[in-house]
């Protein structure tokens, strides 16, 4: 049937074409002028006129079959006639030689016995006819594919099957697609009549529905192209009698997607088998079609769909639904629908001079989209600096010379067919007028003189022509008036210009008469032009300056922007860009950059690219999105492209419906009200809501309905008495159904009420006059088993009759508005239902005058005045409860007392939640009403606490806010990154910097530290840069040991416990050069302070020393006083020694027993705060734990409630083990004194532990205050200065507490070399302290030399002392990191010889036994807490 179509459809085609051929042949000139636009040429005019030139009949696609003749039409009208040429893929045909081919009279190809194998191929291909005019032009058709039916080859064949009679059968016979119209079919090798029951499908399958006995035999198909016929198998099909037994229902051929041009038909074919018979229908995007009313669809035997005269409106998807009663199958197809090239705009004929910019416009339509390409003469025009491409189809000419006459073709061409279309150019002399107005065609540069000149003195050549500014792509020229004419106010001037050696030349003109210069644009960098200017007067154009040659500035070479930049989406989450290399790319493109930004928002993301595509994954469904690309080569990034928006796919939603709630209506039905889910949620356009509903009673069916998208209600109708029913919703999109609500639950009315009747009087009537309103208020009637469907309110002057409101049942008041003051009213209220209105209540009232502005005073006309009485107020709400949900949403849950134990709404009460949160604290409330015990609020901010109360009203009644209940919502990853990242160079350490940022705005949680990374490639991995953990809230860190005169890029990211953040936008920061100021490695290591120190916590009483010599960064002083600073240091350094040397050896000499009894004092105040009774209650000292002023944290907190600065500890060498000796051991009271630092040890850097090595752990031995900084020791930065601690401060000066192992340490600092280290690595963190220490002699204060363990705080007696920090001892379970341990220079022989002595002197030996006996029970007690 289709090759049928298509002959009779290129029959007609023929005949219109040869009618139209005829009549053309007796037109007059003058017609055919007529029909190429051109205006008719007058006798005696000297202006060449458009000459007709265009083709009559254009060759067509055809099919042949080998061995046959095929002929291509082609046919042209010219005066004179033209010559007829043909090319085949683009070669022009040699047809004198050929005896195949041979050239028509009319123009047209004919090709006998057409050559076709698997290996030659000669005739197929695509043709194009050519027509040519000597010393005219030269045009070119359409082109037009022969294509050649291959040797047939069956795909599939007939099988043997049988098929009960009324049921339908199919036979396939499926061959070459070109091949399908030469097949028919044999039945009992009889040739098949079709019929409406015998179908065969496009595919050549044959299709038989309502099977008869008569249907069965032998079935083959032939394909007859031109040579013998070629056979299939043969099949038998038997008819089976009809049976009552059921089949399954299955397809037996189902639906493909299909590709159809406009004007074609296309068939979807659909058969389906199964007993009962089935039926067949058909949808589109799930409508279904009317086959019966419509005219181009047809239903066809077995159940397919044909479509003819297919149109635009007729692509989408088509669903073939087959039901047999006892099941439903469902199979779908996609019908794509495209159309050929179709111009809307023509080009048209244009006059022109030399040197003028013409645009020839051409504008096209098409599926897909069509290109564009220009032809000249029949030779493709190829884009240049002077024939360009200009809003992506018309083409541009830049300074016409007289070679640019001709014909000009736009062909357009899809993947359907191309179409082509024409105009012709004349350039006529510059002495010979346009004879029209000037065409949009021209642009404005050259609508110049186009009236005829009259004679008269013409003007001389314009002087000292110079050019003013030079750049890269523009010239601005200035010039003076010409000799003949000074003044020059009514000369205007043209500026001619070429590049040098070529001959094509432009120019511009002024703009206004008596303007003497002219900005050249769109110039070339690095080229060299030719400038003359010529004057123009009334009667003609004056003579030409001399040439005046300049050359463009150079510029740098940066890419163009990449062309074809398209987007499509691969997924819901994922789109992939594609782009072409730019047509500039002015040197190798080194790599790309892809931008893209989500619509709405502001902020833009880059990745990097090296090829032409990219797919960006983890993009929001069904969002759209911006993407621009920038190419960059050696020199730089080059011009960006324009923006190209895309969405991505749908999907289903991924959240369920919002605030679903049940309305009883009555005995039968139940309103269902919900709202949509939350719009990031719902991933596509919702298209509607899928409704299921069961009985809660038993399992049973559940009945299911849909809505469309845009409802957001239903009722449900046809329930049964007082049965409860469980509902839930989901919502749809195109791709399926999402989440459903859980289910929620109402029960129906056991008994409707009653509506035979109309309602009775409303049980009361109450007004309240204003000015110009008049509030109106009532209660429904006493007799609440007569359905009211609402009140109406009449009103007016002197009669209520002449205005009437209604409103609905629900409703307690109204507010009656615009009406006259000092009025008199009369009022009347009556209830309504189906039945009709009931009987009325009537009221009367006056407004109140101007003047009145009070709302105090009621007064009603008529009746004594009764104010409108206050309702019982409801019971609250009781137990709510916010139970947190996500980051932005909680559920609130409430119980109502009012309502019966089970808890079941069967009245028309409602509950209002309200929530707010207190930051800040001007928020106000929110509300939301709900008909169910509960709602979810959504829309909320991460980790943020939200104060929750609900109220409930029933009528006018409603009861006061609930208690309220709090609930923080979860935390979220921070969604901004840290803001105002700054990095400064910290002062006197040229290679440590210090980075400072502040927290995100949008943190979702508690910041539990940053990470900083920084390197100095910016565009490095980010996996290549160093990373420096922060732990913590700390705004600011420090790094060290940089390369100096180095830049350095800086990102920072924070972190909370559901993840890390967005980073920062790259910071640049190049660390300073060289100065005196920055020594040797080596010099730094043993002059400064060392790597990973810290600042000394100086304690809340430190001041600023009057000198300044204490910078804030901790820096130095400055070179210029560093002599004069050491000079007083070692003085006074010496005067302190000698001063202190002599103290020491008085108090050493104090043992006495007084010394004792204090000493055993001290024991008992430092040992026991909490046991003051008798000597049995005195419990052995804690050696380590005071438990009334310990503190457990964890460790990756500060100790420090207000960290100002981490510190980056880099190692520069480690030295051996250094043996401990005596000087490492103290009494048992001193042990009890621990190490005081400002920072805790996760506070240093990471940085160590990615280089292999551990943060070290420093011990001070120096027990000056803490206002005392030290100078010159590798723990400089790192430990602070221990406190000084005396037992009874009233007798012991602090002073007195100075070993002599502290001189000998301080004489080594003034000496400025710095104390030996070494790594410790014990076993467990306690196992170093082990081992009870001989005492010391002295009063018992603390020793300096002692090492303190960096586990523990304990805060200092000194009176002067305020502070109190503790440290963690949540490590202590953990394996420690090496400490390196300052060890002192040893004593003087003399010194230790008398601390031994004085040791010996100050405890007897049971004394130090029962110590021993101590300590070893308290390590005891420290392992179980260890290991627990």
């Amino acid at each position: 049937m289709a090759a049928e179509r298509g002959a009779r459809r290129l029959l007609s085609t023929s005949s219109f074409w040869l009618c139209c051929l005829l009549l053309l042949g007796r037109r007059a000139p003058g017609a055919a002028a007529a029909r190429s636009g051109s205006p008719p040429q007058s006798p005696g005019s000297s202006i060449r006129t458009f000459t007709p030139f265009y083709f009559l009949v254009e060759p067509m696609d055809t099919l042949s079959i080998r061995g046959s003749s095929v002929v291509l039409n082609c046919s042209a009208y010219s005066e004179p006639s033209p010559k007829i040429e043909w090319k085949k893929d683009g070669t022009f045909l040699n047809l004198v030689s050929d005896d195949r081919r041979q050239l028509l009279p009319d123009g047209s190809l004919f090709i006998s016995n057409v050559v076709h194998s698997k290996h030659n191929k000669p005739d197929e291909g695509y043709y194009q006819c050519v027509a040519t005019v000597e010393s005219l032009g030269t045009i070119v058709s359409r082109t037009a594919k022969l294509t050649v039916a291959g040797l047939p080859r069956f795909s599939s064949q007939p099988e043997h099957s049988s098929v009960y009679v009324g049921d339908s059968a199919i036979l396939n016979c499926e061959v070459n697609a070109d091949l399908v119209p030469f097949v028919r079919w044999e039945q009992n090798r009889q040739p098949l009549l079709l019929d409406d029951r015998v179908l065969k499908l496009p595919s050549g399958t044959l299709v038989i529905s309502n099977t008869t006995e008569g249907d069965g035999g032998l079935y083959r198909c032939i394909v007859e192209s031109g040579g013998p016929p070629k056979y299939s198998d043969e099949a038998e099909l038997k008819v089976l009698p009809g049976s009552d037994v059921t089949s399954n229902l299955v397809f037996l051929k189902q639906p493909s997607s299909l590709v159809r041009i406009i004007g074609q038909s296309a068939v979807l074919p659909c058969v389906a088998s199964g007993l009962p018979l089935p039926t067949i229908r058909w949808m589109k995007n799930e409508e279904a079609l009317d086959t019966e009313r419509s005219e181009r669809l047809v239903l066809l035997a077995g159940g397919s769909l044909e479509i003819s005269d297919v149109m635009e409106d007729d692509a989408g998807t088509y669903f073939c639904v087959a039901d047999n009663g006892n099941e439903t199958v469902e199979a779908q197809a996609e019908l794509t629908v495209q159309a050929q090239p179709e111009f809307l705009k023509q080009p048209t004929n244009i006059y022109a001079h030399e040197s003028m910019d013409i645009v020839f416009e051409c504008e096209v339509t098409g599926k897909p989209t069509p290109t564009v390409k220009w032809v000249k003469n029949g030779d493709m025009v190829i884009p240049s600096d002077y024939f360009k491409i200009v809003k992506e189809h018309n083409l541009q000419v830049l300074g016409l010379v007289k070679s640019d006459e001709g014909f000009y073709q736009c062909i357009a061409e899809n993947d359907v067919g191309n179409a082509q279309a024409g105009a012709q150019l004349i350039i006529l002399e510059h002495d010979v007028a346009i004879p029209t107005l000037p065409p949009t065609s021209l642009t404005s540069a050259t609508t110049d003189h186009l009236a005829p000149a009259t004679s008269g003195p013409l003007p001389s050549a314009p002087r000292d022509v110079v050019a003013s500014l030079v750049s890269t792509r523009f010239i601005k020229l200035t010039w003076r008036t010409p000799a003949s004419d000074p003044h020059g106010d009514n000369l205007t001037y043209s500026v001619f210009y070429t590049k040098e050696g070529i001959t094509r030349e432009r120019f511009e003109n002024t703009s206004y008469p008596g303007e003497m210069q002219v900005t050249v644009q769109n110039l070339m960098p690095a080229t060299v032009y030719i400038f003359r200017v010529m004057a123009h007067n009334k009667h003609g154009s004056g003579e030409s300056s001399a040439p005046l040659r300049v050359e463009t500035q150079p510029e740098v070479q940066l890419p163009g922007p990449a062309p074809n930049i398209r987007a499509y989406a691969t997924s819901p989450t994922s789109i992939t860009v594609t782009w072409e290399t730019p047509l500039s790319g002015n040197g190798e493109i080194q790599n790309y950059k892809l931008y893209y930004m989500e619509k709405g928002t502001d902020k833009e993301q880059d990745v990097d690219v090296s090829s032409h595509s990219h797919t960006i994954n983890g993009l929001k469904k069904y969002t759209e999105y911006s993407f621009r690309v920038v190419a960059y080569n050696k020199h730089g990034p080059g011009v960006s492209t324009q923006d190209v928006a895309f969405q991505t796919l749908s999907d289903v939603p991924s959240a369920a419906p919002q605030n679903l709630s049940l309305e009883v209506r009555n005995s039968k039905s139940i309103m269902i009200h919900w709202q949509p889910p939350p719009l990031a949620t719902q991933n596509g356009q919702i298209t509607g809501y899928k409704i299921r509903y069961r009985k809660a009673s038993r399992k049973s069916d559940v009945t299911e309905t849909l809505v469309p998208g845009t409802q957001l209600s239903q009722l449900i109708e046809g329930l049964d008495r007082g049965t409860e029913y469980n509902f839930r919703v989901a919502a749809l999109t195109v791709n399926g159904t999402g989440p459903a609500t859980d289910w929620l639950s109402a029960e129906t009315f056991e008994s409707d009420l009653d509506e035979t009747r109309v309602p009775e009087v409303p049980s009361s009537l109450h007004v309240r006059p204003l000015v110009t309103s008049i509030v109106v208020s009532w209660t429904p009637p006493e007799n609440q088993n007569i359905v009211v469907r609402g009140y109406a309110i009449g009103y007016g002057i002197g009669s209520p009759h002449a205005q009437t409101i209604k409103v609905d049942y629900k409703q307690r008041y109204y507010t009656i508005e615009n009406l006259d003051p000092s009025s008199h009213y009369v009022i009347t209220l009556k209830a309504f239902n189906n039945v009709g209105e009931g009987i009325p209540l009537y009221e009367s009232a006056v407004t109140r005058p101007h003047t009145d502005t009070s709302e105090v005073d009621l007064f009603v006309i008529n009746a004594p005045y009764t104010p409108v009485p206050d309702p019982t107020p409801m019971m609250p709400p009781v137990g709510v409860q916010a139970s947190i949900l996500s980051h932005d949403t909680i559920r609130i849950t409430w119980a109502d007392n009012s309502l019966p134990k089970h808890q079941k709404i069967t009245d028309s009460r409602y509950y209002t939640v309200r929530w707010k949160t207190n930051i800040p604290a001007n928020t106000k409330y929110k509300n939301a009403n709900a008909t169910t015990l509960s709602y979810l609020v959504t829309g909320l901010k991460a980790n943020t606490l939200y104060e929750f109360s609900v109220m409930v009203t029933k009528g006018r009644r409603s009861s006061t806010w609930s208690m309220t209940a709090h609930g923080t919502t979860f935390e979220l990853v921070p969604t901004s990154p840290p803001k105002d990242v700054t990095v400064v160079s910290k002062e006197g350490k040229p290679r440590t910097i210090i980075v400072n940022w502040q927290p995100p705005s949008e943190a979702n949680g508690k910041i539990t530290g940053y990470i900083i990374y920084y390197s100095t490639d910016v565009n490095a991995e980010i996996h290549d840069w160093v990373i420096e953990p922060v732990v913590g809230n700390r705004l600011t860190h420090q790094i060290q040991e940089l390369t100096l005169d180095t830049p350095y890029y800086f990102k920072i990211q924070a972190r909370n416990s559901k993840g890390m953040g967005p980073m920062s936008e790259a910071v640049q920061f190049r660390t300073p050069k060289a100065d005196s100021s920055d020594k040797m490695p080596n010099d730094q290591a043993s002059g400064s302070a060392g790597k990973g120190s810290r600042l000394p916590d100086l304690g809340s009483d430190y001041k600023t020393p009057m000198n300044g010599n204490n910078s804030p960064h901790g820096s130095p002083t400055s070179p210029l006083d560093s002599n004069m600073l050491l000079v007083i240091i070692i003085s006074v350094g010496v005067i302190t020694i000698v001063v202190v040397v002599i103290i020491a050896i008085f108090c050493t000499k104090r043992t006495t027993s007084h010394q004792k009894k204090k000493r055993a004092a001290c024991k008992s105040v430092n040992g026991s705060h909490k046991y003051k009774g008798n000597a049995k209650d005195v419990k052995p000292p804690d050696l380590w734990i005071h438990h009334e002023r310990l503190e457990l944290k964890p460790i990756d907190k500060s100790p420090d409630p207000n960290p100002i600065m981490t510190d980056t500890p880099i190692p520069r060498n480690s030295q051996d083990i250094t043996p401990v000796d005596n000087s490492m051991d103290s009494n048992i009271h001193q042990r009890r004194n621990s190490y005081r630092g400002h920072e805790s040890e996760d506070s240093m850097s990471t940085l160590a532990g990615r280089r292999g090595m551990r943060p070290k752990m420093m011990m001070p031995f120096d027990s000056q205050p803490p206002q005392q900084s030290i100078r010159n020791t590798p723990s400089t930065d790192t430990m602070p200065a221990s406190s000084s601690q005396t037992c009874c401060t009233d007798h012991q000066d602090p002073e007195g507490a100075t070993s002599s192992s502290y001189l000998a340490s301080s004489q080594e600092e003034d000496s400025g070399q710095s104390l030996p280290t070494a790594h410790v690595r014990p076993s467990h963190p306690l196992k170093s302290f082990a081992v009870p220490a001989i005492p010391p002699p002295g009063p018992p204060t603390y020793d300096p030399t002692l090492p303190s363990t960096p586990l523990l705080s304990q805060q200092a007696l000194s009176h002067h002392i305020h502070s109190m920090k503790t440290a963690s001892i949540g490590t202590l379970g953990r394996s420690r990191p090496p400490m390196p341990v300052v060890v002192p220079s040893a004593p003087e022989v003399q010194e230790t010889t008398r601390m031994l002595e004085d040791s010996e002197s100050s405890y007897e030996p049971d004394e130090l036994t029962k110590e021993m006996a101590h300590l070893e029970g308290l390590m005891k007690d420290l392992n179980a807490i260890t290991t627990a």
